[in-house]
């Protein structure tokens, strides 16, 4: 089964894996999946409508915050609901399920997504259909909503608007990346292999440790250093934490230094490397239109006046930055988020770009993607 052919629903697909689940569909040029919201499991008919008949679906869809009552009763009703959906479409699709390590402990949350599991494993059996149970570990990464997602995300939030971040338990996690999630969802996807379960492994840590790193990451990054990001799993720290920096500090001042000479300011300064250019762009004119799964990048305008718009995947609300040589500062592009930057002023734009990374013709980590949709 490949993206190109199946027909797929997503559950969950405003939450935090489902967002990320879909811009991983996205770029790899797959359709865009049908999908079930929260409010489409009011009724098996609602979501009946929602899905309709598909080849597989990423049960994605849960509640890990709440009473415990409420979290049990409510990931068993999402279960009973979908497999109850699904009976009135017609032919048993692939059922994959985002499962927890959670599960295999006593917590409400835990229990309730071992026998959301086992409820869809004997659904899938009954009808001679794939059921795969993905163990996901401790999930971060942009888009995580504070004090409901994770502690990580928690953690990032308060670093980015100057809170304190506590530990309550210095518990032992391990910690997985979001995209990378995605990525395995769109494998297994893909693979049409045979029911079972995908245990996938994260990178073990204390939650101090993680917060330590974080902390070093958000003193790094307010002295104005870009932090280390040869490490993958720095990258997407990194890019973690500063998703929570947008859009309350976007764009971020530089100091002008001036004497009798001129003029100076310092553009980047990183740890690392990476690669910078200086561009023209004519008035008038539009350059970007794409977004990035990894890259870090800044853009800074050295002379001229411009608008920098950026637009969150699958979200309408375009945000308009104006920019100019006069004050400098920078905008350190988000990560999944499509952006453009336009001359709006008479004369030629000269703006300097910046990425952790030198460009790559074969791996460019740039998707095509317009900022501002048509109605």
């Amino acid at each position: 089964m490949t993206g190109q052919d199946a027909r797929i629903a997503i559950t969950g697909a405003d939450g935090f894996l489902g967002w990320h689940v879909r811009c991983s569909m996205k770029i790899a040029g797959d359709p865009e999946p049908r999908q079930a919201v929260e409010a489409d499991f009011r009724s098996v008919e609602a979501l009946h409508q929602a899905i309709g008949s598909v080849d597989a679906v990423l049960h994605l869809a849960g509640m890990n915050r709440g009473s415990e009552e409420e979290v049990f009763e409510t990931n068993l009703r999402l279960a009973d609901t979908l497999t109850a959906a699904l009976d009135r479409a017609g032919p048993a699709p692939t059922i994959l399920f985002a499962n927890s390590t959670h599960s295999f402990n006593d917590s409400a949350f835990g229990r309730s997504k071992r026998e959301a599991s086992a409820r869809l494993s004997r659904w899938a059996a009954a009808r001679g259909s794939r059921y795969v149970d993905v163990i996901l570990p401790h999930l971060f990464g942009e888009g995580g909503r504070p004090f409901y997602n994770s502690g990580f995300a928690t953690f990032c939030h308060q670093l980015a608007t100057g809170g304190e971040p506590q530990i309550h338990q210095d518990g032992q996690v391990e910690l997985f990346h979001a995209q990378r999630a995605a990525l395995a969802f769109q494998g297994l996807l893909a693979d049409g292999g045979a029911s079972g379960t995908v245990r996938l492994e994260g990178a073990p840590m204390r939650v101090s440790e993680a917060l330590e790193r974080l902390r070093a990451i958000h003193a790094t990054y307010q002295g104005g250093i870009i932090p280390p990001l040869a490490d993958p799993l720095a990258l997407e720290f990194f890019n973690t934490y500063r998703s929570y920096l947008y859009p309350a500090q976007v764009p971020i001042p530089l100091l002008l230094r001036t004497d009798p000479r001129g003029s100076l300011f310092e553009a980047v300064k990183t740890q690392h490397g990476g690669q910078a250019f200086l561009s023209t762009t004519h008035p008038g004119i539009t350059r970007g239109r794409h977004f990035h799964r990894h890259k870090v990048e800044r853009f800074l305008v050295i002379s001229g006046q411009a608008e920098i718009r950026i637009r969150r995947l699958f979200d309408g609300k375009v945000l308009v930055f104006p920019v100019s040589g006069e004050a400098p500062c920078f905008i350190d592009i988000p990560t999944l988020h499509t952006h453009e930057i336009t001359n709006v002023g008479s004369r030629d734009l000269l703006t300097l770009f910046w990425s952790h990374e030198i460009f790559d013709p074969s791996n460019p980590d740039t998707y095509s993607e317009p900022v501002i949709l048509e109605s």
